[in-house]
């Protein structure tokens, strides 16, 4: 096996297989890896520009049985600090993201047993009425098969009621690794990895946008990592004509303070800089049917994140005006609407705001960013 026979694959779009990713990871030069994947980006992406996006993170509930051994955000129930999020939170928090010049909510939570798929439907119902230009980018497949679970229902049911109730995109959340070894050690609780997939399938023929995600850097294998990125890409290689299908594809790395994974597995995120950039380098080469490849600021930070760039990237995500999941494993970054700008500039890129679907938004007249959640 060859690396320059690989790139020569990649960049006329062919499939590269898990042995040959694993291969390349292992082999190939990061400089290398970095060309390959921004000759693809400017193939994919012709415009030039890194987008951007404005939402708030929400969270339902914190309320959950799935006992992720990463997540030091859930509560068992009847725990004292548990709650779900009345409506006139939503509505302060909705009105504060308005006014910070925010288009979205990306909503979820915890598995709470006793909230069924009437609870969302409800919650999103009212959530458009009385704000209807905001969109919903709620919950995601785990939370989808536990709400089916508590209905005894379908996944297509769930999802075309969700729909019809306001649901604009379904986000990646809970993927994790694709792979039941993995889920086991990990989040047991969770749907396996073939449901989640089902989920995502069913989604992009119901022509609901999704996201693909993965966390890595925890206790998968390199070769699950690959296995992973294959099976996104023969999802998206099955959705519709007409649909989207998975918009964008985010991986992070494993945020370890205080996890149970850490205090009892003794587990740690290891992930160098260096690793970050060829993982993302490596999701845009292996990825050539999903357009849209993010960077994670969140978990690696602005350098790394200005890096990835040019290693094939051309999204930052969003500001996260709230986000609450991530953090509480450790995340420190942060970015306001200008800082964001800033630093996609220093990255040698033109910064463009965006929503959810990745069409482009005039930058609104807004309030900057200072808020204590």
């Amino acid at each position: 096996m060859q690396s320059k026979e690989l790139y020569t694959k990649a960049l006329a779009f062919e499939f590269l297989t898990v042995e040959e990713g694993v291969y390349l990871f292992e082999n190939a030069a990061l400089t290398e890896l970095m060309f390959v994947a921004d000759e693809l980006r400017k193939k994919q992406v012709p415009h030039g520009k890194v987008t951007w996006q404005i939402d708030r993170n929400v969270n339902t509930t914190n309320v959950c049985i799935a006992n992720c051994k990463f997540c030091n955000f859930y509560r068992i129930p009847g725990h004292a600090d548990a709650y779900i999020t009345d409506i006139e939170t939503y509505k302060r928090k909705i009105e504060e993201t308005i006014k910070f010049g925010g288009d979205q909510l990306l909503l979820q939570g915890g598995h709470h047993p006793e909230l069924g798929l009437s609870f969302y439907v409800n919650l999103f119902r009212e959530l458009k009425s009385l704000y209807p230009n905001i969109k919903l980018h709620t919950l995601g497949p785990p939370e989808v098969a536990h709400i089916t679970k508590l209905e005894k229902s379908t996944h297509r049911e769930v999802l075309m009621a969700l729909k019809e109730a306001g649901m604009d995109s379904l986000p990646g959340a809970g993927a994790e690794i694709l792979t039941d070894r993995v889920r086991r050690l990990i989040s047991k609780g969770k749907c396996g990895a073939q449901e989640w997939l089902d989920i995502m399938h069913e989604a992009h023929k119901l022509h609901i946008t999704t996201s693909a995600t993965m966390m890595f850097g925890h206790v998968e294998t390199l070769q699950e990592r690959f296995e992973h990125l294959v099976k996104l890409r023969e999802v998206q290689s099955r959705k519709p004509a007409d649909a989207k299908g998975f918009l964008a594809f985010i991986p992070w790395t494993f945020q370890d303070a205080d996890t149970l994974l850490a205090k009892i597995r003794g587990v740690h995120n290891l992930t160098t800089p260096e690793e970050y950039i060829r993982m993302i380098a490596l999701s845009r080469i292996m990825l050539p049917n999903i357009k849209n490849i993010q960077a994670s600021w969140l978990t690696v930070g602005k350098q790394v994140a200005q890096i990835c760039l040019n290693a094939g990237a051309n999204d930052f995500g969003s500001i996260m005006i709230e986000e609450n999941v991530v953090s509480a494993a450790g995340a420190p970054h942060r970015f306001t609407s200008t800082s964001i700008q800033e630093s996609i500039r220093q990255a040698g890129f033109d910064p463009q705001l965006r929503n959810q679907q990745y069409d482009w938004r005039e930058l609104p007249v807004m309030e900057e960013q200072v808020i204590d959640y």
